[in-house]
């Protein structure tokens, strides 16, 4: 394949935008007469787009990078991509003559790609050597001393776990509290009480607590039958706080999920060195962007057509701009991951890519309705936290029903999974249902005790959308 086989589709580029209104605006700007100076060559897309000034916009993509497809564009937007970005990949992908493959990039796109990709090759190296350097910690047997580093992180990582114990403690007395008084209590006292204790939790550095402590004061406001999903958070978060401070009596794999759980995250670069890396052809199966205020989390999951192993990649992006790992959906990457330590690993971080994401084929295998909930009984078994399980429902067909809330139902049977009451006000779903016609489809998604959050379609065809 060549360089610039991947970002063909429309539904590729598609995939990348960061919300509805950038797909749209792109979609207008993607006809030839907004467009000059175009080209792509050497791994990269370019032109030159007339807006509102008497300068025309530069936009410049980078579609080899090793962290997937990045942007730049002269225009004000924080958006990344912008809608020159997309409006130019749309426009190549239904117009190859308009965007001509084998040219060479002008110079100030010569500049932009040459910094990044020298960027990029420092920040490979300095993970290299943090790997080598977390592999030499790792490879310590005590015969000699420590660095004085070393020591000193030991130090920041003992009075952290310390911190962490003395918050789960008092954690637990609220929560004793609580019940003591009885649940009716927390519907008197209002949201404040619980955000002062999920505060708390922050300072004890412990923002998995924090997490799981807000999902409590939201309890009462759930609407009816509120005290029973209380009653049942209260004991999760019991056993999480308990789970923590028993953490030596723990099998290996359920003390590393309870540390994720309550914010101990594992660091990459000692995950990569030290970590067993898993080659496989990775269907890039759906990313899905969050933002709280203050982060935008991405998520992008992966299918292993050998393995048959689910992956998920976590990546950030602060201020408000977007992470910068991006994968499009519906493209296959060849490549090592290595999975972050848990009773049921399913995070991971991407080690080796060994080729550029190529154009994948049909979707993977899927399941039944029946057997998608028994994978994420499963799961749980394993992770009593979890809130969701990623699968593959095959032969279903979307049921809308404003009453009663919609359904996925088995074309081969008699069962269907309810849509999680969250995803109702989506777009998607209609969506959902306009691929469909009524018609067995394929779908990705998060099964959880709130029932199947759909991610991504495949048509009859196949064709991811």
């Amino acid at each position: 394949m060549n360089s610039q086989g991947e970002l063909r589709t429309a539904e590729q580029v598609l995939a990348l935008a960061p919300d509805a209104a950038s797909r749209k605006a792109g979609a207008k700007l993607a006809v030839s007469a907004s467009w000059s100076d175009t080209g792509a060559g050497a791994g990269a897309v370019w032109g030159l787009c007339a807006g509102s000034g008497s300068t025309p916009y530069r936009m410049v993509a980078d579609l080899s990078g090793p962290d997937g497809p990045a942007f730049n564009c002269s225009c004000p937007s924080r958006k990344f991509p912008c809608k020159h970005a997309l409006g130019l990949l749309l426009l190549r992908a239904s117009d190859e003559e308009a965007v001509r493959d084998g040219g060479e990039p002008p110079e100030w796109a010569v500049k932009w790609l040459t910094g990044r990709r020298q960027r990029a090759e420092r920040a490979a190296a300095t993970v290299a050597a943090q790997a080598a350097e977390a592999a030499e910690a790792v490879g310590d047997t005590g015969d000699a001393e420590p660095s004085a580093g070393r020591a000193a992180a030991r130090r920041r990582a003992e009075q952290r776990a310390q911190r962490m114990a003395d918050g789960a403690r008092e954690l637990e007395h609220r929560l004793a509290d609580l019940l003591r008084n009885g649940l009716a209590s927390a519907d008197r006292g209002g949201y404040g009480q619980w955000e002062e204790t999920a505060a708390r939790m922050v300072d004890a550095q412990a923002p998995g607590l924090a997490a799981r402590v807000r999902e409590l004061a939201s309890a009462p406001a759930s609407g009816d039958g509120w005290p029973s999903r209380m009653l049942a958070e209260c004991a999760l978060l019991h056993t999480l706080d308990q789970g923590y401070l028993h953490l030596d009596g723990l099998p290996g794999p359920l003390a590393a999920t309870v540390r994720s759980r309550v914010g101990l995250t594992t660091d990459a670069a000692e995950l990569l060195a030290t970590g067993e890396p898993v080659r496989d052809d990775w269907l890039i199966l759906a990313q899905r962007d969050a933002e709280d205020g203050r982060l935008t989390t991405r998520r992008i999951w992966l299918h292993g057509r050998n393995t048959g192993r689910t992956a998920l990649l976590l990546s950030y992006g602060a201020a408000g701009r977007t992470p910068e790992l991006s994968l499009p959906v519906g493209l296959s990457l060849d490549a090592d991951l290595v999975y972050y330590p848990a009773a049921l690993p399913l995070r991971a971080a991407v080690a080796t890519r060994h080729a550029p994401p190529r154009e994948a084929g049909a979707p993977p295998p899927g399941t039944d309705v029946a057997t998608a909930l028994a994978r994420y009984g499963d799961a749980l078994r394993e992770d009593p936290w979890l809130d969701a399980w990623p699968v593959v429902l095959a032969g279903v067909i979307p049921v809308p029903d404003v009453e009663r809330g919609w359904q996925l139902a088995d074309a081969r049977g008699e069962s269907a999974l309810p849509v999680d009451p969250r995803c109702a006000d989506r777009t998607g779903l209609w969506q959902l249902a306009a691929v469909s016609g009524g018609e067995p489809v394929t779908v990705f998604g998060d099964c959880g005790h709130a029932g199947f959050t759909p991610l991504t379609v495949w048509a009859p065809e196949a064709v991811p959308l």
